[in-house]
């Protein structure tokens, strides 16, 4: 024990000595001034003011860049660069992340010419104006300032694939096929006639085990499992009468490219009877139900007012 006791004092005594500081921290400085200062000027489109801020040696780079000989961007180009984010997005703006703050840090190895790097974190947002497509995306940047307050580099970090759906939107893609007959709408037509007929267990049986019920009234995140569905389908069959399931227009079956995805989209009036009062309702209800590839229903959304039945 006093073996062990030694080593872990000669440890900690070793651990300790091997520390040794490279400069100072500063969550205030005028390097940070600038920063937000260039920000301000950034997200208003200032180019002028974007250009007094930068050395004329000055060079942008991604950091999340997959080209390792990269050789940055200049100024010029920067700062052309800079305007496009105001001129085409609305609601432009970048705020620092909720709980962060940005940090001065001022080197004293390698440092010849005391300049200082700022690391921020962001929160960038924006609407595109021509596609529609939200920005959002937490950002981080190291900024080198110079001693005399310009900046000289800046490397971005930040999610590259807030573009993707921007880019894509230019052109036009279908995205699978639209039925207006398909066994899939068979199936919830059976299934919500057969809810109609009190018949509840072969309503059920058209959903999967693990199928997720949804209602649009209830919080989306606690979707309810099937046993817990039919209890609560039992439970309304014995507050209601229903005489009569109206189906209005038609259904679609959605068969996406993308993801795979399968969707049935229904429309319906529900004719009620409370059955406390008598009180005549009807209920107007959209579906929205998800397939597996063995025609089983695995989700389902209701969209309704449930305050039409407590009224």
């Amino acid at each position: 024990m006093k073996k062990v006791i030694v080593t872990l004092v000669l440890m900690t005594t070793v651990i300790t000595f091997a520390q040794k500081k490279n400069g100072t921290v500063y969550s205030e400085h005028p390097a940070i001034d600038l920063v937000v200062e260039f920000n301000e000027a950034f997200v208003s489109g200032d180019t002028t003011k974007l250009a007094s801020l930068l050395t004329d040696d000055f060079k942008s780079y991604r950091g999340v860049d997959e080209n390792l000989s990269s050789k940055g961007t200049d100024k010029a180009r920067y700062v052309k660069n800079a305007y496009r984010w105001n001129d085409e997005l609305d609601y432009f703006s970048i705020e620092v992340f909720p709980g962060a703050y940005y940090d001065a840090i001022e080197y004293k190895k390698d440092n010849k010419d005391d300049e200082v790097w700022v690391q921020t974190w962001d929160l960038l947002k924006g609407i595109h104006k021509e596609t529609g497509v939200k920005f959002t995306s937490p950002t981080h940047d190291l900024v080198l300032v110079t001693k005399d307050l310009k900046i000289k580099t800046i490397i971005h970090y930040f999610n590259p694939s807030i573009f993707d759906e921007m880019l894509n939107s230019f052109s036009e893609r279908s995205n699978g096929t639209i039925y207006i007959n398909h066994d899939n709408i068979n199936t919830v037509r059976k299934a919500v006639y057969a809810f109609e007929n009190s018949d509840l267990d072969k309503a059920i049986s058209f959903y999967s085990d693990d199928a997720r019920f949804f209602n649009i009234n209830d919080d989306f995140n606690t979707p309810d499992t099937k046993d817990k569905v039919k209890e609560v389908r039992q439970e309304f069959l014995d507050n209601f009468e229903i005489k009569e399931v109206e189906m209005i227009g038609y259904p679609d079956y959605l068969e996406y490219e993308l993801d795979n995805g399968r969707s049935v989209l229904s429309w319906w009036n529900f004719h009620l009877v409370r059955k406390a009062d008598k009180k005549e309702i009807v209920l107007p209800m959209h579906i929205n139900d998800g397939f597996d590839e063995e025609g089983k229903i695995t989700s389902e959304v209701l969209y309704f007012n449930r305050t039409l039945l407590e009224e």
